[in-house]
């Protein structure tokens, strides 16, 4: 399945839409070196970045729900705190299984999971944030 920041996703935020734009660029590309058992050292150096990119991406939102005294700060940063830790299991279970199709379905899991709380959460923090620019 490729991922794309559609209409519905978009939450006007330039820095949060690039963000999730590359966020999926990621995904699509560990989905397809999988998908091609590229070899270990690809999938491996993907699913990395994509971890790390998702912290970055989270420290960027916090960073701007903290600039505009956003009232869900707390939930949406324990959601975030919740989310790397799957994440990070996720890519472990991908390597530690060769990409398996399990592994595999628990990423789409993941996915599915950040496509919602961007759909809902993420377009409320920008939403809020386009109101209360200081």
């Amino acid at each position: 399945m490729k991922y794309e920041l559609t209409k519905d996703l978009e939450t006007g935020n330039a820095l949060i839409d690039s963000e999730h734009r590359e966020l999926f660029r990621m995904i699509n590309n560990l989905q397809e070196a999988c998908a091609k058992g590229q070899g270990r050292s690809q999938v491996e150096s993907t699913a990395k970045f994509l971890v790390d990119y998702v912290k970055k991406h989270f420290r960027d939102e916090e960073n701007l729900q903290k600039s505009v005294g956003y009232p869900g700060y707390q939930v949406h940063s324990k959601f975030h705190e919740n989310y790397i830790a799957q994440i990070e299991a996720g890519a472990k279970g991908i390597l530690a299984s060769n990409a398996d199709i399990a592994s595999l379905a628990e990423l789409n899991k993941l996915i599915g999971i950040l496509v919602a709380h961007i759909r809902t959460e993420d377009r409320k923090l920008a939403a809020y944030a386009s109101s209360h620019k200081k």
